[in-house]
């Protein structure tokens, strides 16, 4: 992290866990473990558990975000939750583009971007997760993939608009399988972005914009991957799921 360019964010990814009971539980649980936090801290829960976790947080420092968003404002489309609804609550963070999001329900990089624009237009702050497979890199051709993902979601976006993303790099191969990039491998793509996004903006932009790592960050490993220049935080599934677990990693990016 470079903290004399930009704050660090923490944003816990809780996939489909947790009733709203639990998740009152446990949010009470963790808000005296961060009240201190020196970073963001953000907790993204199931469309269900919005109402709970935002009613558990007010007038804490933990802010909440859902999980995904549809392109459309209103319509046919069962099932779905629009940026414009998410906004209503008073949720003001959305992941997109999660890698089990392209995976499992057919998400592309053009439906990305559609929801991308979605949940800026609604006034949200968007978690865009970009990252490749394990083959691609063995293929050599992860910032191809990374850029691709990226230009495409961000295409119309303006620098104004681009205070509200941030680009969590998720590689496929690391979530939800314990399996970790290296400090240096997170730092290496992150940087990339960065400089994709000087090239896309400006290097002002690019030095301000905020670069997560998300790929099976814990509470073992934080420390080390949060010290790297461009590791500005982190985008952390089952760590948390953990109070403590979840309060370390948010203690390490506030150092």
């Amino acid at each position: 992290m470079n903290k004399a360019l930009r704050k660090a964010v923490i944003a816990g990814n809780w996939k489909m866990n947790n009733t709203p009971d639990e998740t009152k539980a446990l949010i009470t649980e963790m808000k005296p473990l961060v009240k201190d936090a020196d970073c963001d801290v953000v907790l993204c829960v199931p469309f269900v558990d919005l109402y709970a976790a935002l009613e558990a947080t007010a007038g804490s420092n933990i802010k909440i975000g859902a999980e995904n968003c549809h392109w459309a404002e209103k319509g046919a489309f069962t099932g779905e939750v629009s940026a414009k609804m998410l906004a209503a609550v008073g949720v003001p963070y959305v992941i997109i583009g999660h890698s089990e999001r392209r995976q499992y329900f057919g998400e592309t990089d053009v439906t990305v971007h559609n929801r991308v624009r979605a949940a800026l237009d609604a006034g949200l702050t968007v978690i865009l997760c970009v990252g490749e497979t394990l083959d691609q890199r063995k293929q050599n051709i992860t910032m191809e993939i990374i850029a691709m993902q990226t230009k495409i979601a961000l295409a119309g976006v303006s620098a104004e608009e681009l205070k509200r993303i941030i680009i969590a790099y998720e590689p496929v191969w690391a979530i939800g399988t314990g399996e970790t990039a290296t400090a240096e491998q997170a730092d290496e793509v992150n940087g990339g972005i960065r400089a994709l996004i000087a090239s896309l903006y400006s290097q002002a932009d690019a030095d301000a914009f905020v670069v997560q790592y998300g790929g099976s960050m814990n509470a073992k490993n934080a420390a080390e991957l949060l010290a790297k220049e461009h590791v500005d935080g982190g985008l952390i599934g089952g760590a948390s799921l953990n109070a403590a677990d979840f309060a370390t990693i948010v203690a390490a990016a506030s150092k």
